[in-house]
């Protein structure tokens, strides 16, 4: 039986990892009668309104200086993954077939700096290292959304192929990464079979669930044929 590791970033599409693609991701996983595990860095972050897209302050008296509201990165994630979670250092590439990265915008608060410092990005130690042990143990990357970029970051030096769905400004700065940027459909996936990395731009293009999901589905069936 294949198992698939799924990295998270919190819960939520503007501070956390998007729930319609996480789900969508672990349903086609399970749809496949394979297993998956989820991971998630430890660490605080912070809270952006799902209403506004504003950072939310802890409440205070009028008239005093507030602070961000800050919640733990892993704590969240955990919500996704229904208490089933392990820190992202305990990852071993030798226990999973494969690395999955579900999009939201925490793949660029939480795992990087991207939302903050554009190309001067970087990516946390856990994250990168991860994704670099299971790409030099020959085994299949997948990022969905805005989460190419921190595989952007991390193999660009490789010439990898993946999508960010249409050109944009994340796709440019990728490409400055030394990435080969794909254009892609929001149920398309980008299949890098020399680089065993696979993308699809979920809500990078997308404007129904439904699209998610295909996305999604798409990208296991891709994931299928490169582990036979």
């Amino acid at each position: 039986m294949k198992k698939i590791a799924i990295f998270l970033s919190g819960c939520g599409n503007r501070d956390g990892s998007e729930l319609q693609e996480s789900l969508s991701l672990m349903l086609a996983i399970d749809r496949k009668g394979w297993e998956y595990q989820c991971f998630a860095p430890e660490g605080l972050f912070e809270v952006v309104s799902h209403i506004d897209n504003q950072p939310i302050d802890d409440e205070e008296e009028e008239g005093t200086l507030v602070d961000v509201e800050q919640r733990d990165i892993y704590e969240e994630s955990a919500r996704i993954a229904r208490g089933k979670i392990m820190p992202i250092d305990q990852y071993s590439v030798s226990d999973y077939d494969a690395l999955a990265l579900p999009g939201g915008m925490g793949a660029v608060r939480n795992w990087s700096s991207y939302a903050f410092d554009g190309p001067q990005m970087t990516v946390i130690d856990s994250v990168m290292d991860a994704i670099l042990s299971t790409y030099r143990a020959h085994k299949p990357v997948m990022a969905m959304c805005i989460a190419p970029m921190v595989v952007a970051k991390t193999l660009g030096r490789y010439g990898v192929h993946l999508t960010l769905g249409s050109e944009c400004q994340a796709s440019r700065i990728a490409e400055s990464f030394g990435v080969v940027h794909e254009v892609c459909g929001p149920t398309e996936v980008c299949v890098d079979k020399e680089h065993k990395v696979l993308s699809t731009p979920a809500y990078m293009a997308a404007s129904h669930i439904s699209q998610i999901f295909d996305g999604a589905a798409k990208m296991v069936d891709e994931l299928e044929m490169m582990l036979d």
